[in-house]
């Protein structure tokens, strides 16, 4: 039985998303495990003989973790403080993806997954994606979890959001400034100086602050602003295979 157009898209997407966190995953060990300082180096003012002492213990107790879960070496006495935000990036991800791991396997009434790293676990799952393409509920389901977890490790490593410019002029500052924000699945007006009529809008007190159209508006926002709406919702649709280009 051939899979409906939606779950192909599903499933072609779900792979660009795996490859990207195949891709992106490893960087993360390597944030969290910054490279050693020179012996010659000067040590930082107010070091104490061993610094390992100054680390609190959340940080000593996660670096144990991720030794144990990665085979990576804790931070000692010559390496920078652990960076807690990757740490819980790796954890979210390392549990995402073994609950994804277990629930293709389950709903695919196969047998229980066996232990493996998270690159293995990810493989073992795109391999499933054309069985996965005959259930509908199941394809959605990898698509949305494994972009869920490619968004927050592009986060964790610093990637700028991405941005696609969209045709059509902003109804309230009459300038080409339109933006589309897949991740947020949003238009914004780029334009500092733009200010819109509405009283609940951050944009008239907070000058960091865009006003923003999401999509309930764009239906308004395209007949406005002479944008084509087929453009606004391929711009903003959060899809890998944008990711994967850049």
């Amino acid at each position: 039985m051939t899979a409906p157009t939606d779950d192909r898209a599903a499933v072609r997407d779900a792979a660009l998303w795996i490859e990207l966190l195949l891709r992106q995953f490893p960087e993360l060990l390597h944030e969290l495990a910054p490279a050693r300082r020179s012996p010659s180096a000067p040590p930082p003012d107010g070091a104490r003989p061993h610094a390992a002492r100054g680390r609190t213990r959340a940080e000593r107790e996660e670096a144990l973790r991720v030794e144990q879960a990665h085979g990576l070496t804790p931070s000692g006495p010559a390496t920078a403080p652990l960076r807690l935000h990757v740490s819980d990036t790796i954890r979210d991800i390392t549990d995402g993806v073994v609950e994804l791991d277990e629930a293709v396997h389950d709903r695919l009434r196969l047998p229980r997954p066996r232990r493996a790293q998270v690159p293995e676990r990810l493989l073992r799952v795109a391999a499933l994606l054309g069985r996965a393409s005959e259930d509908a509920v199941l394809a959605a389901h990898i698509r949305d979890e494994t972009r869920r977890m490619a968004r927050r490790c592009t986060r964790a490593l610093g990637a700028a959001e991405p941005v696609v410019r969209v045709s059509g002029r902003c109804p309230w500052c009459d300038s080409v400034s339109l933006r589309a924000f897949p991740a947020r699945r949003a238009v914004l007006c780029v334009n500092p100086a733009c200010r819109c009529a509405d009283r609940d809008c951050d944009c008239r007190t907070d000058p960091a602050h865009r006003h923003t159209w999401t999509q309930s508006a764009w239906v308004r926002l395209a007949e406005e602003s002479g944008a084509d709406l087929g453009e606004l919702a391929g711009a903003t649709a959060d899809t890998a295979e944008r990711e994967v280009r850049r």
